[in-house]
């Protein structure tokens, strides 16, 4: 983790096309490390025998390139896509936000109109957190992207 030097990947004023565009510079290049990192660590973990789980926000065409960084397999992909009004109404009972300057209508919006289905995508709006276990489990084998 970056602590002294990190730089936000934040979205920058409108593109010509009307939509969000984020930054593209240093923020865009820690991103993409962060990226690396962590598909280099589940690797690794997973050489040595472990079950590795990655939890993080990969939007766009980002997540077709994540699946390509981690090397083992089989791999399971699990997109946890919750519609914006419930992830709005979790965020407002939480002590601290995650997002930065990212709206919540921003990264749902990049999730639905530019993410590829790869992988099982669950809608957890109105599911309990064993629920949402419970229909990762049921989907496992939709989830495998080897």
């Amino acid at each position: 983790m970056i602590v002294s030097g990190r730089v936000e990947y934040e979205p920058e004023a409108d593109d010509a096309d009307g939509g969000e565009r984020a930054d593209g510079g240093e923020g865009e290049a820690q991103l993409r490390l962060r990226y690396r990192l962590s598909a280099a660590t589940a690797d690794a973990y997973a050489q040595a025998g472990f079950t590795a789980v990655v939890q993080d926000v990969v939007l766009g065409a980002d997540l077709a390139t994540y699946v390509r960084l981690v090397r083992t397999r089989p791999l399971y992909v699990i997109v946890l896509a919750p519609n914006a009004a419930a992830v709005a109404a979790r965020e407002a009972g939480r002590a601290k936000t995650g997002y930065g300057a990212w709206t919540v209508e921003q990264l749902d919006g990049a999730l639905r109109a530019q993410t590829p289905r790869i992988g099982l995508w669950v809608d957890s709006s109105e599911l309990t957190v064993g629920e949402t276990v419970e229909a990762i489990l049921a989907g496992r084998e939709r989830a495998r992207v080897d």
